[in-house]
């Protein structure tokens, strides 16, 4: 069986795997970071959406050998020092999950999408989400808590309404 190595939120991890295991399931299967969820097994809902070097990812897409050398960071590395990102702090803040399945794909891609565009309009946000698929509600709440996570990391005063 193929050896992996990669560093995943900040840490240096490793392990064997077969050839066709999917990123998702060493994370969860072999690492134990279970909120990167596996919502539909055909990569339509985004539930296991992750970072790789920098950038969102379905990790159901990708192997786990391919990921072989890269920085993850999932949904459990997103915290630092007991402080939530402020992505995390505005879903809590704004009621931006219910149930909780999707919320981890939901706030990675808002992560990235905040990366690439800090001042993103609403049209923007509803967009960026299309490749992701909340059960629950109607995405109002969650498009509230990411125009809000990026006024608060922009240091604007935007009203999220």
């Amino acid at each position: 069986m193929p050896s992996v190595s990669m560093t995943v939120n900040g840490k240096q991890v490793g392990g064997e795997v077969e050839s066709r295991t999917l990123l998702v399931e060493f994370l969860r299967n072999q690492l134990g970071l279970t909120g990167t969820h596996v919502g539909c097994d055909t990569s339509q809902c985004g539930c296991c959406v992750v970072h790789v070097d920098g950038r969102s990812v379905k990790a159901c897409t990708m192997l786990a050998v391919q990921a072989a050398g890269s920085q993850v960071t999932t949904i459990e590395g997103l915290a630092r020092n007991g402080q939530l990102h402020p992505v995390q702090a505005a879903f809590r803040e704004h009621h931006g999950l219910q149930c909780g399945f999707c919320t981890p794909g939901m706030i990675m891609s808002a992560v990235d999408l905040l990366q690439h565009n800090a001042n993103p309009t609403e049209a923007e946000v509803r967009e960026w989400l299309e490749g992701n698929l909340c059960r629950c509600t109607g995405y109002h709440n969650i498009v509230k808590a990411i125009m809000a996570a990026a006024a608060d990391m922009s240091g604007h005063a935007k009203a999220a309404e």
